[in-house]
């Protein structure tokens, strides 16, 4: 690790600590959770939220959810692919020291988790995902949870496999678990984490909501397809709450949500995620609700995914692993001290890797991009070509001047960033990869990761 990366990183970690010994102190809640619930959505952006300012009523149900906790206004992916950002979210650590660097790479073995803290602590640990590339088999997520159900029942790009599910039938197999593992004569708490997959492509329409959003026309066009994808999904997360909310009371449950990144509508020329490192591929929606304990507020200070396993044991009054590498909001989220603004490093790869043949370096020359965000400031060197960029977020949100000159060199921040990430990727080189079956090469390609 750098030494400027290294020495921001112990004075986080002590302010961390700090805030932690303080929580410790404070006690925890009057009434501890019988419930842990992440909910993820594929490839959401947050400001096609209603809540976060968009003019369509796209998600009532979320809506409700952010607004009656803590929302995080300004929160980022690690990685704006499924892979690396769910696996850091559930780790706690960056992608460069998990392994799972792109879609069809997996997590190196004896990490530890979140699910794995709360299960040594007598949680019973579920996960529900639906989309392909987060398959036990590629990812190795498994083994983090006492129970891990792909729920594969739809083919939603128009193959021949199932390889992906409605988010109804995401929230019938959770609710279904739920009912047996959350009875009478079940005393564990459960930590579930969802995962949806709509609204990632094909953006399928849904009629349904077309008059409730205003869509007339009769070939929607991809972007109002979307939004249609968004208020399907935000109908099965309200089912999926009203379900919870049969078993525990607000105040017995912590409640996150997020997405794993957002999407790409045509900014840039570019429709998907996963290459770039502008905002709309970025920019994450967070929030997190438990009643009577998390204060209503707005957060407006930088915040990424791997916070989200630090806060939660900050909130439960455990210890969090000296791996974790983001920040622990549970003091801030209470209404307490708020945290300092901070720098965040991020970074951007190929899709994905589907041969043994594909390339004996596949995690270091999978990266394309590296950036460092720092408030309104966005500085991102893109390591394939050389190009470097330097954005105004505040002043040009749609990131179309740049700043640098074409001879501007970049910051040493930058570098530490790049320094990092590539150090980490080549000591993941010399581990071995394991081929992808024909199946899911098929699924991988279909989904647009593999060209």
């Amino acid at each position: 690790m750098a030494m400027g990366v290294r020495t921001g990183y112990l004075h986080w970690r002590a302010w961390v600590l700090s805030v932690f010994a303080l929580a410790i102190v404070g006690g925890a809640s009057a009434e501890d959770p019988k419930a842990v619930v992440i909910i993820t959505v594929d490839a959401l952006r947050a400001d096609r939220l209603s809540i976060y300012g968009y003019p369509r009523p796209t998600s009532p149900a979320i809506d409700a959810l952010l607004d009656d906790g803590a929302r995080f206004d300004a929160a980022r992916t690690v990685e704006p692919l499924t892979t690396p950002s769910m696996c850091s979210m559930i780790t706690g650590i960056e992608p460069q020291d998990h392994a799972a660097t792109r879609n069809g790479l997996r997590l190196r073995d004896g990490l530890e988790s979140l699910p794995k803290v709360l299960s040594g602590h007598g949680w019973h640990t579920a996960a529900f995902v639906s989309n392909w590339t987060l398959k036990d088999n590629l990812t190795h997520l498994g083994a983090h949870f006492d129970d891990y159900s792909e729920v594969f029942t739809r083919r939603r790009w128009f193959g021949l496999l199932n390889s992906e599910a409605t988010a109804e039938d995401v929230t019938d197999e959770a609710l279904e678990w739920l009912s047996s593992h959350a009875g009478p004569t079940s005393s564990d708490p459960v930590m579930m984490w969802l995962h949806y997959v709509e609204p990632h492509a094909p953006y399928r329409y849904h009629a349904e909501y077309a008059d409730r959003l205003r869509i007339t026309d009769q070939d929607p066009k991809r972007s109002d397809r979307y939004d249609t994808e968004i208020a399907t999904v935000d109908a099965a997360i309200g089912r999926l709450i009203s379900g919870l909310e049969k078993h525990f009371a607000p105040a017995e449950m912590i409640v996150v949500f997020a997405a794993d990144h957002g999407e790409s509508l045509g900014e840039h020329d570019y429709w998907g995620h996963g290459r770039y490192l502008y905002e709309p591929s970025l920019r994450i929606p967070l929030g997190m609700r438990w009643k009577g304990t998390i204060e209503q507020q707005v957060i407006r200070q930088q915040a990424t995914i791997l916070d989200i396993g630090p806060t939660i044991l900050g909130l439960l009054g455990l210890e969090i692993p000296e791996t974790f590498s983001g920040i622990s909001w549970a003091e801030a989220v209470r209404g307490g001290e708020p945290v300092p603004e901070r720098e965040i490093c991020v970074q951007a790869h190929k899709g994905a890797v589907h041969a043994e043949h594909d390339s004996d370096r596949k995690r270091s020359k999978g990266l394309l991009s590296v950036a460092i965000v720092s408030k309104d400031r966005k500085e991102i060197l893109r390591v394939q070509n050389g190009d470097h960029l330097l954005f105004d977020l505040a002043a040009d949100p749609g990131e179309l001047s740049n700043l640098f000159a074409a001879d501007a060199q970049p910051s040493q921040r930058l570098l530490e960033c790049l320094g990092t990430i590539s150090e980490g990727l080549g000591a993941l080189d010399r581990l071995t990869s394991k081929k992808l079956d024909n199946e899911t090469v098929e699924q991988l390609k279909a989904l647009g990761y593999i060209e």
